[in-house]
């Protein structure tokens, strides 16, 4: 069976390199910029992109119109921010998926099998509970980003305790890491229900709607505070494609084809870490992504990670937007918690391709 190189050597059969990969990434770039458009265009107060021409001409003239005040308030400063976190959030959870896929070799792996979003939740969701009682002293000097702040705090400690449980003389156990992602993860799950229990009735409706996930409180701040690790991961991700493809064959075979295993098991935890806790930190609580989205990927376009991973960020971008422009339009002037809506749409496409692709190993 004839075979082609990726980059650095290893290979991926000829017979599981599908030629739709390409269509697939340009379909989705088409496809996310017409939907990114249509977030701008669609929200409660009726103004659409008509308007765009108008604020601009307002922004650079400085006209104070009332009427162009307004538009400009919900074009540029409520849903633009909005629509650029709800890529980074859905782009962010389907890649950080796509590592965890590649890394266990398992298509039901994400990020908070690892405890990752666990612990970034825990450290969130203290924060909200706390910032108006015993804490109010240390957290309002942080402001919008102290809710943020603890999530990528909560993300980071969650992974350096994993990283220090599953080390065994200098080398990361996956199947050790696993295990004690799933007992964080419980542990964390426990914690917070105590911090539930213990919060008064405002503080347990604000825990409440940020479990369940939103983007509601998007802001410019948000999109700067998230920036610098959209950045990083960007760097990083490209870096981890051939040692992901090496994994597709065993950690055996990709150790003999030149892959640097340890190296490449902690750079995708590192990566996981901070895409999840930057994506819980604006967003809440979304599941179904980082599980659903790669695995659509592969059935359509083979498991060659140089196609998976930005083809997942792209689909799982698409699809959180698609998702948070339902949440504000079917019950507007009210929203639903995003996390609903992507549980409604992910839990059938996930029991579906349960049933009609089976989870035996990667497509």
């Amino acid at each position: 069976m004839s075979t082609a190189a990726v980059p650095g050597g290893v290979e991926i059969s000829a017979r599981t390199r599908r030629p739709s990969g390409t269509h697939l990434l340009l379909a989705s770039v088409v496809l996310l910029v017409l939907v990114c458009l249509l977030s701008l265009a669609i929200g409660p107060t009726g103004i659409t992109l008509t308007a765009l021409p108008r604020v601009i001409y307002g922004f650079v003239s400085t006209t104070s119109d009332a009427a162009l005040v307004r538009e400009k308030i919900a074009l540029l400063d409520i849903r633009l921010p909005r629509t650029l976190i709800a890529v980074f959030v859905g782009a962010s959870l389907a890649v950080a998926g796509a590592m965890m896929q590649g890394l266990f070799r398992n298509p039901l792996a994400d990020p908070g099998l690892i405890g990752v979003s666990a612990g970034a939740a825990l450290a969130a969701l203290a924060t909200i509970a706390l910032g108006n009682g015993i804490a109010a002293p240390l957290l309002e000097p942080l402001g919008i980003y102290a809710i943020p702040i603890a999530a990528f705090a909560g993300g980071t400690v969650s992974t350096a305790i994993l990283v220090a449980v599953a080390s065994r003389h200098r080398q990361l156990m996956v199947g050790t890491l696993l295990l004690a992602g799933i007992a964080l993860g419980a542990f964390a799950a426990a914690l917070t229900g105590l911090i539930a229990f213990a919060s008064d009735d405002r503080a347990l409706r604000d825990l409440t709607l940020w479990t369940m996930g939103s983007l509601a409180g998007a802001s410019w701040q948000k999109v700067l505070a998230i920036l610098p690790f959209v950045v990083a991961v960007s760097l990083i991700v490209p870096r981890v494609i051939r040692g992901l493809n090496g994994f597709l064959l065993g950690e055996a075979e990709a150790f003999h084809l030149g892959v640097n295993v340890e190296k490449t098991k902690r750079t995708v935890i590192v990566a996981t870490a901070a895409a999840t806790g930057a994506a819980v930190a604006v967003s809440g609580i979304i599941g179904f992504v980082g599980i659903v989205v790669p695995h659509m990927v592969r059935i359509v376009a083979g498991p060659d990670h140089r196609i998976v991973l930005p083809g997942s960020a792209l689909l799982g971008a698409m699809l959180v937007v698609m998702a948070d422009i339902i949440a504000r339009m079917i019950v507007r002037p009210a929203e639903l918690p995003i996390g609903i809506v992507m549980a409604v749409i992910g839990a059938p496409v996930f029991l579906h391709l349960i049933i009609k692709r089976g989870i035996g190993g990667m497509e």
